[in-house]
């Protein structure tokens, strides 16, 4: 039978899309709360022609990535594998395998992220209570075990490293201190993972998730997630299924698994890049990449003091990934950042919720945590103030 070729116009007239030119992107030193810029050969990685996601070759680099995050993230988990999304699918993947409706959820908040843990926890039908910190601050393990025998949470969810304020939540303890009270700890290492010491076995967390973009220096939409036995236990146990379908990881750990059992179509070309950028972090060496994240870190604090600014957070909770610039008095903060990407390429980030106008967020991160970024950013902001102040 022939084929009936519709006689109607298109709505859209064609003409001027067909002359659209090939597509060029410029060339930015990202150095804001991610992305930040990618290894080349992340880049190399994704460029590969994608094969089937259920292709024997595909499955094995499947395996290796989730033996890669298992090194990254100091766990032994089985069910540590990459959610097709960015890192807020890992954050909402978490809550959504980790909640039950009617749960008791306990969220500690010193940032915007907290609050955004908040609002999904309360989407899958927890019964949320909160505790706070001042935006720059950190929580004591004291203030955190007293919260857990005043709540009684089942879950407990906490940032380890806020992208909006720049701190780092000390966590040694606070594992224990879950179990004591039968509670899931689940913990943020979205800007941690893999450019700050995690322990996540030792440090006794039961689930943690993150993203590509940021210390891994891979290209947005794929991210780390994993649940330790205990979580994995309760996923067995639920009542009901999980909420979410796409991120269900009773579902998703027949296909990561050993079963294969087909789930979704996965993103084929950012797996290539994130295994590469996982192998680069396992040649340099975890202990290597902390280190090399610190030292850029404290020099560019001092390369600041040099310039008369300060940072937000104390240095004994300062993430050495990303650190918040408090913007002097009188400056325009959202003036200065376009101008340093409009004359000089160079991306930093302003202040979220309570911070907003009044810090910059500096992102140091995997590929970019270096001097010689540094000093590009130090000069040109040098230049931008003195136009401002």
């Amino acid at each position: 039978m022939a084929t009936t070729v519709s006689s109607s116009t298109p709505i859209i007239n064609p003409g001027s899309l067909q002359r659209l030119e090939p597509l060029q992107v410029p060339q930015r030193c990202l150095l804001g709360p991610g992305p930040s810029n990618a290894d080349p050969r992340v880049i190399a990685a994704m460029n590969h022609q994608p094969i089937g996601h259920l292709d024997p070759a595909y499955l094995a680099i499947m395996d290796e990535v989730q033996g890669l995050l298992r090194y990254t993230w100091q766990t032994e988990n089985p069910l540590t594998y990459a959610v097709a999304g960015t890192g807020s699918a890992a954050m909402e993947a978490t809550l959504a395998n980790a909640i039950e409706p009617g749960d008791r959820v306990l969220v500690a908040v010193n940032g915007y992220f907290g609050h955004r843990l908040v609002d999904m926890a309360r989407r899958y039908g927890a019964d949320v209570s909160t505790i706070h910190r001042p935006w720059g601050e950190a929580f004591s393990l004291d203030q955190l075990t007293t919260a857990l025998e005043q709540y009684q949470p089942a879950v407990l969810a906490i940032v380890h490293a806020e992208t909006s304020t720049g701190v780092c939540q000390p966590l040694a303890g606070l594992g224990a201190a879950c179990r004591a009270q039968d509670c899931l700890l689940v913990v943020d290492t979205v800007t941690s993972l893999g450019g700050v010491p995690i322990f996540l076995d030792e440090w006794q967390v039961d689930l943690a998730y993150s993203c590509g973009q940021k210390g891994l220096s891979c290209a947005p939409g794929i991210s780390p997630f994993t649940m330790g036995p205990r979580a994995v236990a309760k996923l067995e146990q639920r009542r009901q299924p999980v909420a979410n379908w796409y991120l269900d990881a009773a579902l998703l750990r027949k296909y990561w698994g050993p079963e294969r059992v087909y789930h979704h179509t996965a993103p084929v070309n950012l797996t290539y890049a994130l295994r590469e950028a996982l192998r680069l972090l396992a040649v340099e060496g975890l202990e290597a990449r902390w280190q090399r994240h610190q030292q850029t870190a404290e020099y560019f604090w001092a390369g600041l003091a040099d310039l008369g600014l300060t940072c937000h957070v104390a240095q004994e909770w300062r993430l050495p990934t990303l650190t918040t610039v408090r913007v002097p008095d009188g400056v325009d903060a959202k003036a200065v950042g376009r101008q340093l990407l409009m004359d000089h390429n160079i991306e930093i980030g302003g202040g979220l919720g309570d911070l907003a106008g009044k810090v910059w967020r500096v992102g140091l991160m995997g590929y970019n945590s270096h001097r010689a970024n540094v000093d590009t950013l130090l000069q040109a902001m040098a230049e931008v103030l003195a136009q401002h102040r």
